[in-house]
């Protein structure tokens, strides 16, 4: 696993702009190295911001919208075409508007759908088509994401793995239906740290004074069931994108430069 490394944008904006530069560069290498890329999205204000710059930016027909696979680190288990859901938002802020194909667009399983409200088969489902699309030199049962990104909650959350809940436990399944989350709605899926722990590359994505405190916690050495973000590790390289406010309280001695 890598150790995390920090970049701090003046503001919210910048940092959703430079995020989606930075995300267009990993796709097009990707692809460019293996005919596709695989990226895993997160929801909420800075993942849907970032999608939202994604969308406007000068360089984003760089990309083959056509040989990108995309997939969700977590999704509120609502039905279909709920406002609330993740993919919903996702597909406002930029998915409807790229020509993207269908078949490689994975969303959760809604409430609606064949599972009803059995959300443990719904993630078992989702687990399924996860290890399908997982190569022989693949980790742990999932594709080997190219980016992976999260955002991180007040409380250190990432996806719906919440502190000290069973699912920040988890250690043999990729996915796990989430009971009782502390923040509505109470019933989720979500990727588990080895599905996330096994993707090249994992962004953490906090902007605002509300995230600066978990910030500090998740950087300062914290364990992954007190604060999930702790353990929320790329194999190549794990990312922290932070705008001024989020880096507010974090010591000065953990602001290297992140590579390029």
């Amino acid at each position: 696993m890598s150790a995390p490394q920090l970049v701090v944008h003046r503001d919210k904006e910048l940092m959703a702009q430079a995020a989606a530069a930075r995300l267009i560069t990993r796709i097009v290498d990707a692809q460019a190295a293996r005919g596709s890329a695989s990226v895993v999205l997160t929801g909420g204000r800075n993942g849907n911001g970032l999608l939202a710059a994604l969308g406007s930016a000068p360089a984003r027909d760089a990309v083959d919208w056509s040989r990108l696979d995309l997939w969700w680190g977590d999704e509120r288990y609502l039905p279909d075409g709920d406002p609330e859901r993740n993919v919903t938002q996702a597909r406002e802020a930029l998915l409807d508007r790229v020509p993207l194909d269908p078949a490689r667009v994975h969303a959760m399983p809604a409430s609606d759908g064949p599972y009803g409200d059995d959300v443990e088969a719904a993630a078992a489902a989702y687990a399924e088509e996860l290890a399908a699309a997982a190569g022989p030199d693949d980790h742990g049962g999932v594709p080997a994401f190219d980016v992976l990104m999260l955002g991180v909650g007040p409380d250190t959350h990432v996806a719906s793995l919440f502190p000290e809940l069973p699912a920040v436990r988890e250690s043999e399944r990729t996915v796990v239906g989430v009971r009782g989350a502390p923040k509505p709605p109470p019933v989720r899926i979500s990727l588990t740290l080895p599905a996330i722990r096994a993707a090249r590359e994992v962004w953490l994505l906090a902007a605002g004074e509300d995230k600066a405190k978990a910030a500090a916690i998740a950087l300062s050495g914290a364990g992954e069931v007190q604060a999930p973000a702790a353990g929320a590790l790329g194999r190549s390289r794990t990312l922290w994108l932070l705008d001024a406010a989020a880096a507010s309280e974090l010591p000065r001695s953990l602001y290297p430069p992140a590579t390029a």
